[in-house]
């Protein structure tokens, strides 16, 4: 399943970002695509503050360090940043095996390559020409539904 939604505020890609949150479960991944400045870093903080249930949780870009760690109450929680990885072998030594019990969150995933989990909640955002922006949503069709998508963001 794919779904398109509208992005026209910051608040609505947190609302985006706090609806995604409560349907993880440690052993998911969300591979967030989209080019600098769609609003991967505003979706990112939303999500991890939503997760962790800590609004005033510093998050810091995971750009030079490649991955962020936190502790949220029901499992570990990374943050991956894989601009800057040349490709899939770097991930062994960032932990990505253990990170995967957890829940993962990854910025650039076309750098996972063959290592992309098939189950992976995908959310590529874009802006258009006319400075709106757009987020597309796919897989967990068992859990995201049309409905979930369209509350008010």
């Amino acid at each position: 399943m794919s779904s398109a939604v509208r992005l026209d505020t910051e608040h609505a890609t947190q609302n985006l970002a706090r609806i995604i949150a409560r349907l993880v479960q440690p052993g998911d991944c969300i591979l967030l695509s989209g080019p600098l400045g769609a609003g991967k870093s505003v979706f990112a903080r939303a999500f991890l503050r939503a997760v962790c249930q800590d609004e005033a949780l510093e998050v810091p870009s995971p750009t030079y360090t490649l991955v962020q760690t936190y502790a949220a109450p029901m499992c570990g929680l990374s943050h991956f940043d894989l601009w800057r990885l040349s490709g899939p072998d770097e991930l062994e030594e960032l932990g990505w095996d253990e990170a995967r019990d957890g829940i993962v969150l990854v910025e650039w995933p076309e750098r996972l390559e063959d290592l992309t989990p098939k189950s992976a909640l995908h959310l590529t955002l874009s802006v258009l020409p006319d400075g709106t922006r757009h987020g597309v949503v796919s897989g967990w069709s068992d859990r995201l539904t049309r409905y979930v998508l369209s509350e008010e963001l």
